[in-house]
């Protein structure tokens, strides 16, 4: 399922479900809205609880995309997905005050819990299907 735009989006929220796996990789994606909300993204907050991650779409002229961790109080894991949700790369818990690869031709990339990716056995090349909660 292709994930709602921001600007009908509002409080959306969608599982991220590992169909090469048969797993799921994070049963309550937040949707992190347009550039306001993505530039805020998960800073101020003291971690991610199991299950939980936010959902952050790449604009249409950006040609890659990144992830930074500046004034971050907690690691993570990040998945970066192509417009197919096929796994680009894995950034595995990248700590604070660090960034991410820059992944060209990323469409989304889904900022989880640290360790969420190794535990739903998910890897570069997996279909993820996004789907609403």
């Amino acid at each position: 399922m292709e994930p709602p735009t921001h600007e009908s989006s509002g409080s959306t929220t969608l599982r991220a479900i590992n169909r090469t796996r048969g797993t799921v990789l994070c049963a309550h994606l937040e949707d992190a809205g347009g550039l306001a909300g993505q530039s805020h993204g998960l800073l101020g907050r003291d971690g991610l609880a199991d299950g939980a991650g936010m959902l952050f779409v790449r604009g249409r002229l950006d040609p890659f995309m990144w992830m930074h961790m500046f004034f971050m109080r907690f690691p993570i894991d990040i998945v970066f997905l192509d417009r197919n949700n096929v796994v680009m790369h894995i950034s595995h818990r990248l700590r604070p005050w660090r960034v991410s690869a820059m992944v060209f031709r990323a469409r989304r990339a889904l900022e989880l819990a640290a360790g969420a990716t190794a535990a739903s056995g998910t890897a570069v090349g997996d279909q993820i299907d996004l789907a609403r909660s």
